[in-house]
């Protein structure tokens, strides 16, 4: 199996949902200056929304850091991203953003932290991606 390689904002949402899939991740740091995770193997990376009403800034800054660097989004297999419902159309809409500019697959998608059922959900999806993944790739 790979790594994770996330992002949490200061609510710490997205970090709870990671840490409850005790899977190893790196986490992109919040402080514009931090220093970025440099995966060396295949990666799924899971990011929160953050939208405004019509959309824009989905994607968080530091994300969209992250992605732009070529050697670092050479490893991105998918993406799961989480939301909030009560934005309605905008919910966990980065996912999509990053699956278009991307070119990979949106595996999954959470609200706030998560419930057991979707943490259970994505260990389980992630076992099943990865093993399909080394299949596709060997």
């Amino acid at each position: 199996m790979s790594a994770l390689v996330y992002f949490s904002s200061r609510s710490g949402n997205t970090a709870r949902f990671v840490e409850r899939l005790e899977l190893p991740a790196f986490r992109i740091p919040r402080d514009p200056d931090g220093v970025m995770p440099a995966p060396t193997t295949p990666f799924v990376l899971v990011t929160p929304t953050f939208a405004d009403g019509e959309g824009r800034g989905a994607v968080p800054k530091q994300v969209i850091r992250f992605l732009n660097a070529p050697e670092r989004r050479a490893g991105l297999r998918g993406v799961i991203a989480g939301g909030n419902r009560n934005f309605g159309a905008t919910y966990a809409l980065a996912g999509d953003v990053i699956s278009r500019k991307c070119n990979v697959p949106v595996l999954y998608r959470f609200e706030l932290a998560g419930t057991d059922t979707d943490i259970a959900r994505v260990k389980d999806g992630l076992d099943k991606f990865w093993r399909t993944e080394c299949l596709i790739t060997a």
